[in-house]
């Protein structure tokens, strides 16, 4: 096989076949791929689910990173889903529609891509299905495990307690916005911080650890922030009936606006506006009761009040509609 085969040179059973002995086996998983379903032991008789895809031209191009750079992703957005719930995850399937003049080394960079982000953590990709198609979609359905825990919901939140956020943001919107400038050569041109922001966007590093730590801390609400600190802030506000509190970030995430600053300067962009409403980088969003102590990676970034649900930011109600990402609205 030379990188000039193409998918419809090698078949489905041959596609599956390269791609087979690539993926890895989950601690959990009992019958890998190569039935007609896989099995996944579920010690405490649940599953937490969550699915996404990632559709070329609407989340990714391929002139942009590697195929190994939207395995990556791809894994790494639907894990943070089942670390926001204060699961573990363990076993996820893959879909993958693929054109037949898709470039097998392609196929291939992207299992290599979910391996690398799924095998550390002993998550098994235990299978999926094979479709032709005009451009590429990758859909990912993950499960995690509760390990004898409630989850964490997003409405459980209540006055009183303390607002938190693990991981990173606006890196991912910034490295976004450094691409879409001028694509990797923008990235060096702007040097070292630049091109480490745009791999911040291409292979995001949520903290999925600190899921189950902030349930065995006892979080009261909590959700993966994936669209914007104040699009998410705003759904975890309206389902437990809160208002959500932001401190000001020149307090609270410092040392972000200073990482921020040099690209945000070069793009003539108000960095606070990527910390706010920059999406993907999927870090976790939670509440905790006064008096907490949060676990390590964890850092207070407001409170949470009485009030008609929302989130204030300096006093105010900022406007979020159009804030964020929105599948429908861009």
């Amino acid at each position: 096989m030379t990188r000039a085969t193409r998918v419809a040179d090698l078949g489905e059973a041959g596609l599956l076949a390269a791609i087979g002995g690539l993926l890895p086996r989950g601690r959990h998983t009992l019958v890998p791929t190569g039935d007609d379903a896989a099995v996944v032991a579920a010690p405490d008789g649940r599953f937490v689910v969550s699915t996404d895809v990632l559709v070329e031209g609407h989340h990714f191009r391929q002139g942009w990173g590697t195929a190994e750079d939207v395995g990556w992703r791809a894994a790494m957005q639907n894990l943070a889903d089942i670390a926001a719930m204060g699961a573990v995850p363990v076993s996820m399937v893959v879909a993958l529609v693929l054109p037949p003049a898709q470039p097998v080394e392609w196929v291939l960079g992207l299992a290599r891509g979910l391996a690398q982000a799924c095998g550390p953590l002993g998550v098994g990709v235990d299978g999926g299905d094979l479709s032709a198609g005009e451009g590429v979609v990758v859909a990912v359905t993950v499960h995690g495990l509760l390990e004898g825990r409630a989850p964490v919901l997003r409405s459980g939140a209540r006055a009183g307690d303390v607002l938190a956020h693990a991981g990173v943001l606006g890196h991912a919107a910034a490295g976004y916005a450094v691409l879409a400038a001028g694509g990797r050569e923008s990235a060096a041109a702007g040097g070292p911080v630049d091109d480490e922001l745009v791999r911040d966007f291409l292979r995001p590093r949520p903290p999925l650890d600190l899921g189950p730590a902030a349930a065995r801390a006892g979080a009261t609400a909590m959700m993966d922030v994936s669209d914007g600190l104040l699009r998410d802030g705003a759904r975890l506000a309206r389902a437990s009936g809160v208002v959500l509190d932001l401190d000001p970030l020149t307090t609270t995430v410092p040392h972000a606006l200073d990482r921020l600053g040099p690209a945000a300067r070069r793009l003539g962009v108000d960095p606070q506006e990527w910390l706010l409403t920059g999406g993907e980088d999927h870090g976790l969003l939670a509440t905790f009761p006064a008096g907490t102590a949060l676990p390590a990676g964890f850092r207070r970034i407001g409170r949470v009040t009485a009030g008609e649900p929302g989130v204030l930011l300096g006093g105010g109600v900022p406007d979020v509609a159009g804030q964020g990402w929105d599948h429908f609205g861009g």
